[in-house]
């Protein structure tokens, strides 16, 4: 059984500097999609980017890194839990995670990687929460 495209879902996070849950924030800070699923990360205040955390992502997935100030679109396709920074607020804790399908081919990879500051303990709250 398998989604065409027009099946496929889309999900949008913004990239903000003031959310529900601080500052510096990506919202929802945690999505849940199926494989071949997108997620568009929207750039709603300048000066943020997404990018997949190294360690933070199933085997066989593509890394990636939208740029500066830009909305990027990633589609996701490999089960697993993928961490996603801000590459310039990651120490202030700008950090999601998708998870596509299921968790459990890398969840536990996922958590041993040692982030810093804020981002670890919110990698933590939110892998945790799994």
């Amino acid at each position: 059984f398998t989604l065409s495209a027009a099946e496929a879902a889309n999900i949008e996070v913004k990239m903000l500097n003031k959310g529900a849950k601080g500052v510096m924030v990506f919202e929802p800070d945690l999505v849940k999609i199926q494989p071949g699923d997108s997620v568009t990360f929207i750039s709603a205040n300048p000066g943020h980017d997404a990018m997949s955390v190294p360690g933070m992502l199933p085997d066989g997935a593509e890394p990636f890194e939208g740029q500066l100030s830009k909305d990027v679109t990633v589609t996701f396709t490999v089960p697993g839990v993928y961490g996603i920074k801000c590459k310039p607020h990651f120490v202030m804790g700008m950090v999601a995670v998708v998870v596509v399908g299921d968790p459990s081919p890398n969840l536990e990879a996922a958590k041993a990687v040692k982030n810093p500051g804020k981002a670890g303990k919110l990698f933590t709250e939110l892998l945790g929460s799994l």
